[in-house]
Order: structure tokens, then C-alpha cells, then sequence
């Protein structure tokens, strides 16, 4: 057995009379005592750095017996901790170092798979009681809490027995957060879904051919089908790239030619169904978005107005309708100045914006997007995919495949504030966070399209065409993208320059030269591994309390980093500080350009703007004027459950008294209500600052 650092002859002699006849487990309960276990585990460990003679292991074994028969009291049972203790001490003490590490690290590995299976229970008995709200998207019903079981189960399968152990310690101790754990070697992320070619061709879900559509009525149900559909197949959202293009082609293709009445009909079912159908076994409604605003058919335009005047008229009751997101295109020369040909669509989405908070705006003429033309599209959570080292430079058909975010304020604080080992430590950290992407890819690319039925079976994917049934998607998935995001640089930038970089000029100087460095590194990886590594200002949800929590217990409570129930979410100022929604805007539209995999910017109004649209006009071409790719005007919205009204409460409905109210406010991109929200979002939300106007 010996592994290059240890003698061979060991002595061994242990009175066999006394040999232990039972061991206490952990659990307590007491058991036979087997030297072969012990045995088997010292010849585990040397074979794990080459050693080869389970006799050496024999004899060490025994003067493991021999020295718990000198420590431990007559009639006493040793425990397991206590004979794994001195298999480390007899394995030190006779030279075998190399042996002794490996035996230790495997040791640690099965003591975090025992805590992860007792954390799996008491997050199963939570799940039993109240649904996880690490997604505001997932409801409380019973089949709610069987997919948080199973995703619960899964995570903990992953980190255990999947993931290489420096992956699994960093995701573990808080270093970086490796997203949807649960769907580590299942499927990706989400996508931008090429809607024309599906309405053109037909599809099948499984159960059938669908047939191209015959009435625009068809195309817009048969729209929701391939959301919910893919839906099922990916762990992320679901988007349209080109809505009002695409839905135009339908129309043009008709027999009869609908009217408005009839398209508008069209798209109120679209949006009542988005806000209905169910997937993932039940659990929650797609997440969904739709880009337009740029096509200037006929056809197209009439699309897109009636999208926006059934968002404006809301569900059955004048209800806001949560999804789908709408993300509204602004281009110079199409829609955003008065003599444009679809200005009046824009002064309409202004108008629904200002009563419902959607649709959000996209910016094509960005220093980032105006070289895309129209092509740049987004999902409602902030994802861009549009560069591509494989192949055409388009958003259809692609889309993220995984991403990981990094958790810069525990960087700051093991280099206690030091800048310059901040960078270095930052390189290590992203090093192990890019290789982490690229094992996650790996293990995806062994999928083969069978396995993603709808999503590569009826060929969604860039390139899916070209696959068979059993064929990897390897050749597919490289068209889609790596991120890696970051969380909390506000708080990172307390530690290294003593304030954030809302508030102080050097601060933001920091923040930007940081911003700076994560990119070019993330190009690097594209480089050397030629794939589509991206940077993504992360959406945190869950994960913006789970890493100030880690930080907290570990380093206390430290004032502007981890005494709040979260972190700022990646570039974003903090939103209890109080600002100039300009400056505000200016300062983070700085920041957009570095994020190529996805970014957004928000200003807070105290009320629904409805009687002030020039307002929201202003705040739109600001966004337009500091290079923001993507952004929206968030405000508190309550509506009442029983009468309709709505504005904002302070209690009970002021119209009919009713107490059901129904609180509508934005989280991570999406809209949500507040009773879904978890408990850090649900502080942040409490925290947030109106963003006064220029002349206050």
C-alpha cells in the first residue's frame, strides 16, 4: 500500500481478546464492530494516490485497535468519530501523509453528504408546511410541493455524488452560487423561440401533430402551447424574439383576412391563457415574454396594438396580467420619434407602462445593440443572448445554458478590504466558476435529443435540424451561452472604498474598473474554451438572502454590507438609498455594456403615473440618452380582489372597504405579488426609495 511517504513495517500487535465487540454510530445507535470496515477504508484512501497492498492496511488497522484499546475505558463502546480520528493520527504517525489526506478529505465529503441528507429532511418538512419561495412564480399547491421535494432531493443527488468536490465546497460555503442545481444534467436554461418557423411548420407536443394555424385565433392559442410546452423542457423562461413579426406572417398567410376585433380577441386569449396554464407539473405559470414594437407592417402593427390594449384592459375584472412580460423595442427611425411609423405604438406602450408596469423597454440603438439592427431581444428576467462564436449572430433559436453567480461581497471580506488582493482573489474565484460552467456543460452536451423531446425533438434549438433521436446536442448547445453573474457590489464596494458607488465618484470608479475586469476575464474564457462565455447582471431572488446570510453568521454584522436581509442585486445601487432617478439611471447605464449576457435598470415611482405620461416619456429617453440596453418603471400597484379598484392602498380597499387586496409589485424582471415573495425580497421591497425627479 505505500504511497511514496511511508515505511511499510507497521507494528501491529493488539490484544485480540479485547478486541471491541460493538461501535456507537451517529445516530447512536450500536452496532457489531467489523475491522474490515476500518481496513477497507485505509485501503480506499491509498489506492486513491496509488498504494496497492491491503496488508499494509491490515496492519494498520491494527494498531488503530491496539491504540483505542489504550485510550478508551473498559466496557466503554468507541464511536465512529472516535476510530476515525485515530485512523488519521496512526496513518500521520507512520508516514503515510499522502494516505492520511486523501482519508481525511473523503472522511469530510461523507460528513457533508450526512448533513445534506439531515438538511434534506427539515427542508422537506418546510416544503410539507409552506412552499420554498426561492421563486415567486411557484404556487402553494400540492403539486407545488412535490416538485420542491423533488428539486430539494436533486439538488442534494448533485452536490453528493455529481459535482467535483472544489465545485460543490464553493456553491456550499456561499463563494458562488451555482443556479438551478436541481436541473444540473437535465436540461438548460431558457430560451428565445423562433415562433414563425413552429406556426409555419406545425408541431408536435407528444400527443399529435398540430397543424399551422387556419385563424389568427389559432396561432395566438397555439403560441401559449409552445411556451407552456418548452416550458416543460427547460428550467428557465420562455420568450418570443420577434412577436408582432411573427404573428404579422400568420395574418398575411390567411385566407380571410381578420380584423382588429378578431386580432384583438386573439391576443386577449394569448394573455389569458399565459396567466392560466400550468407547467412543470402544475407548480406555476410559464415564465414568459414577448419582444415588439419594430415591425411596421400593417399586420404587425396591429398585433402589437392590440397586445398592448389587452394588457391596458386587463383580465376578466380589469385585473393586471402577470405574464406575459412585455418588452417593448424603442428604435430611433421606427417607433421613437413623432414622424416614425410606429411613434403611435410607443406613446400606447407608454400609456399601459404607466397602469400596469408593463410592457418594459429594450433599447436597439444602444452603443452594445444598434450593431444587431432589431435583432437584440430580451427576456423579462434581463437575459440577452446575440453574439456567437458558432454561428449567426441572433437571438432565435438560443439562449442561455446555465449560470453561476459570484458572491463579491465574500470577497471583499476575506481580502478585508485590500483592493489588490481583492482582484487576485476575484481571478481565483471566476477561474473556478468558468471551469464549473464548462463541467456543467460537458455533462449536458452527453444529453441526446430524445431527452428534450420538444425542445430539440421538434428542433427549437439553432442547428437542432441537423440531429437524429439519439445524437448529442453537444453540436447544438454550443450556440447558446455561459454566464456568469455577480450579486451585492454595493456591499463589496463598502468594504473596499467605504461607500457605494451611488453616493461617492471613486466608489463608482471602482465599481466600473471592477466591472471591467470580470468582463475581460469572462472574454478570456470564451477564448481559451471557445464557447459563449457571457456576463450577466444576476436576477438574484433566493440567492440575494442565502449569501448575505452565509456572510453574516460568518464574518457578523458588518454596517453597509451584512446587517440588511440581503444583497443589492449585481450593479444595481441600493434601493434604500435615496436619489435622483436620473442620476440614478446615469450612473448604472455605465454598467450595461459590460453585461453582453444581460442587464437592467429600474426607477421607483410612489404611484401609478397614469395622469403623466410625459413624465414616463422623460424617464424612457434618459434611459435611451445614459446606454441602457434594457429597462422599466416599477411602482406599487393594489388592486382589489372584489371590486377592481385599484391605486394604491393603505389597508383596505378605499372604494368598497374590501381587506383582499392584491398587492402587484415587480421582483427579479418578472411581476409578482408580494405574498409570494421570500422574506430577503420581501425586506429589500420594504427598504425601497422613491427616486425623486431633477427639480426636487
Amino acid at each position: 500500500m505505500n504511497d511514496g511517504t511511508a515505511p511499510v513495517e507497521v507494528e501491529t500487535a493488539y490484544d485480540a481478546e479485547k478486541t471491541f465487540k460493538e461501535i456507537r454510530k451517529r445516530d447512536g445507535r450500536v452496532v457489531p464492530f467489523d475491522p474490515e470496515k476500518i481496513t477497507d477504508a485505509i485501503f480506499k484512501a491509498a489506492k486513491a494516490v496509488g498504494g496497492s497492498d491491503r496488508s499494509i492496511a491490515e496492519n494498520l488497522t491494527g494498531q488503530v485497535i491496539k491504540n483505542l484499546q489504550q485510550k478508551v475505558q473498559n466496557g466503554v463502546t468507541p464511536s465512529v468519530e472516535e476510530v476515525q480520528d485515530e485512523v488519521e493520527v496512526v496513518l500521520i504517525e507512520n508516514g503515510h501523509a499522502r494516505t492520511a489526506k486523501a482519508y481525511i478529505l473523503y472522511r469530510d465529503r461523507r460528513t457533508r453528504i450526512r448533513d445534506g441528507k439531515s438538511e434534506l429532511m427539515d427542508v422537506v418538512k418546510e416544503i410539507l408546511v409552506e412552499t420554498n419561495r426561492e421563486n415567486a412564480n411557484v404556487s402553494n399547491s400540492p403539486s407545488a410541493k412535490m416538485l420542491q421535494i423533488a428539486m430539494a432531493a436533486s439538488k442534494q443527488y448533485y452536490l453528493s455524488n455529481l459535482l467535483p468536490e472544489e465545485f460543490a465546497r464553493a456553491h456550499d460555503e456561499g463563494s458562488f452560487h451555482i443556479h438551478d442545481l436541481d436541473y444540473y444534467s437535465k436540461t438548460l436554461n431558457c430560451l428565445q423561440i423562433d415562433l414563425s418557423r413552429l406556426l409555419q411548420e406545425g408541431f408536435n407536443t407528444g400527443y399529435g401533430y398540430i397543424r399551422p394555424p387556419k385563424r389568427i385565433a389559432s396561432a395566438a392559442a397555439q403560441a401559449a402551447i409552445i411556451l407552456q410546452s418548452n416550458q416543460n423542457d427547460m428550467f428557465g423562461g420562455q420568450s418570443f424574439p420577434h412577436f408582432d413579426r411573427s404573428m404579422g406572417e400568420v395574418i398575411r398567410g390567411l385566407k380571410k383576412q381578420p380584423d382588429y376585433e378578431e386580432i384583438y380577441q386573439a391576443m386577449e386569449g394569448l394573455i389569458y391563457n399565459l396567466n392560466t396554464m400550468h407547467s412543470r407539473a402544475g407548480a406555476q405559470v410559464p415564465f414568459s415574454s414577448i419582444n415588439f414594437g419594430t415591425d411596421t407592417t400593417a399586420e404587425g402593427r396591429l398585433v402589437s396594438k392590440a397586445v398592448l390594449e389587452s394588457f391596458k384592459r386587463g383580465l376578466g375584472r380589469g385585473e393586471s396580467p402577470i405574464f406575459p412580460n412585455l418588452v417593448f423595442r424603442v428604435k430611433a427611425g421606427v417607433n421613437f420619434n413623432p414622424e416614425d411609423p410606429n411613434y403611435d405604438l410607443y406613446r400606447l406602450a407608454l400609456e399601459v407602462t404607466a397602469r400596469r408596469m408593463n410592457p418594459t423597454f429594450s433599447f436597439m440603438d444602444s452603443s452594445f445593440n444598434r450593431v444587431y439592427g432589431d435583432e437584440v431581444s430580451y427576456m423579462g428576467c434581463r437575459t440577452r443572448v446575440i453574439g456567437n462564436r458558432h454561428g449567426p449572430e441572433q437571438s432565435a433559436g438560443r439562449g442561455n445554458i446555465a449560470p453561476v453567480t459570484l458572491n463579491l461581497p465574500r470577497i471583499a471580506l476575506e481580502c478585508r478590504g485590500q483592493q489588490d488582493l481583492f482582484f487576485v482573489q476575484l481571478d481565483r474565484v471566476l477561474r473556478l466558476a468558468a471551469r464549473q460552467l464548462l463541467h456543467r456543460f460537458e455533462v449536458l452536451a452527453r444529453l441526446k435529443t430524445r431527452d428534450l423531446p420538444f425542445l430539440m425533438g421538434q428542433q427549437l434549438y439553432l442547428d437542432s435540424d441537423k440531429l437524429g433521436p439519439d445524437d448529442s446536442i453537444r453540436e447544438v448547445i454550443k450556440h447558446g451561452t455561459l454566464a456568469v453573474g455577480f450579486i451585492g457590489l454595493a456591499e463589496a464596494l463598502h468594504l473596499l472604498a467605504g461607500k457605494h458607488h451611488g453616493e461617492d465618484e471613486e466608489a463608482l470608479a471602482l465599481a466600473l474598473k471592477i466591472a471591467d475586469h470580470i468582463r475581460r476575464r469572462i472574454d478570456s474564457y470564451a477564448e481559451e474554451y471557445d464557447l459563449n462565455f457571457t456576463l450577466v447582471a444576476t436576477p438574484a431572488e433566493g440567492l440575494a438572502g442565502r449569501f448575505v446570510s452565509m456572510d453574516r453568521d460568518r464574518y457578523g454584522s458588518i454596517p453597509g454590507v451584512t446587517d440588511k436581509s440581503y444583497y443589492t442585486n449585481s450593479f444595481h445601487i441600493p434601493v434604500y438609498y435615496a436619489m435622483s432617478m436620473f442620476e440614478k439611471i446615469k450612473a448604472e447605464g455605465r454598467f450595461h455594456s459590460y453585461c453582453n449576457a444581460g442587464h437592467i435598470s429600474y426607477t421607483e415611482l410612489e404611484a401609478p403615473p397614469v395622469h403623466n405620461l410625459e413624465a414616463v416619456d422623460r424617464i424612457i429617453r434618459q434611459m435611451a440618452e445614459a446606454d441602457v440596453g434594457y429597462g422599466g418603471i416599477n411602482f406599487p400597484l393594489d388592486e382589489c380582489r372584489i371590486c377592481s379598484h385599484s391605486g394604491v392602498f393603505n389597508g383596505s380597499c378605499p372604494h368598497c372597504g374590501s381587506p383582499e387586496i392584491r398587492h402587484i409589485r415587480r421582483i427579479t424582471g418578472y411581476l409578482s405579488t408580494d405574498e409570494r415573495f421570500n422574506e430577503a425580497k420581501w425586506k429589500e421591497l420594504q427598504d425601497r426609495r422613491v427616486h425623486f425627479g431633477p427639480g426636487r
